[in-house]
């Protein structure tokens, strides 16, 4: 199986700590990218030519939030075929509508806890990567 390259956009530095943790425990084999906002996630994407097998995506950022993001890569041919889930801490049933209709693949609410956190990305990587 091929090493899966995973790019996180989220400005919360421990949130991107935690994600690299939990991917490491999860998927020895995975390589974790990080981007604190949307514009630095199209820039890695675009000038670093980052060929990423799944996006996680935080919607609350500066700069460029996760929905201006989604909208970016999903017009975008290079990118619109790569699976966004979104990790975020909103628990408003109408971001999971609105970003499933804008393309996103599942949306997943941050866990409270590292064994949760764990778990669920097992889940996701194995839905997400099976599309």
């Amino acid at each position: 199986m091929a090493k899966k390259v995973i790019l996180l956009v989220d400005d919360d530095l421990d949130d991107q700590e935690l994600f690299g943790e939990a991917m490491s425990i999860v998927d020895r084999e995975a390589s974790c990218y990080f981007a604190s906002d949307g514009e630095e996630g199209l820039r890695m994407l675009e000038n670093e030519s980052l060929e990423c097998d799944l996006i996680f995506l935080d919607l609350n950022m500066p700069k460029m939030n996760g929905k201006q993001f989604l909208a970016e890569i999903k017009k975008n041919n290079a990118y619109r075929d790569i699976p966004v889930v979104i990790f975020s801490t909103s628990l408003r049933e109408k971001d999971g509508i609105e970003t499933a209709e804008m393309g996103a693949a599942h949306f997943l609410t941050k866990p409270s806890s590292f064994g949760e956190l764990c778990k669920q990305l097992e889940s996701v990587l194995t839905k997400a990567l099976a599309q």
